[in-house]
């Protein structure tokens, strides 16, 4: 068996990187958490037709059973009732929001 520097270097750098992996997904969580809540009145949020509460939605992109909660944007922690969305980084959506940029989660 030969020496391989590269393979050795590899080994450490992913060992590395699951170990700082659980401390920078907790970080993401701390800041989701500070973030201020988006309301309808944003602009952004009236862009895309947010809402906080999707049983109230009355756009034709509705589907029904679609909320942020389910929604691949959506970056919250199952069952919070607030957390962070791709499309509003400054703030933080209701789980059971809608807007009209919903995709399905996969």
């Amino acid at each position: 068996m030969t020496f391989d520097p590269s393979r050795r270097r590899f080994m450490t750098l992913a060992a590395v990187a699951a170990a700082a992996a659980p401390m920078a997904l907790r970080s993401l969580q701390a800041q989701a958490a500070d973030l201020p809540k988006l309301t309808p009145a944003d602009p952004a949020a009236k862009a895309l037709a947010y809402s906080e509460d999707a049983a109230t939605v009355k756009h034709p992109a509705f589907k029904a059973g679609s909320h942020c909660a389910n929604c691949n944007f959506f970056k919250g922690a199952a069952g919070a009732a607030y957390g962070p969305c791709q499309l509003f980084p400054k703030n933080s959506v209701s789980a059971k929001g809608w807007c009209s940029a919903w995709a399905k989660k996969v």
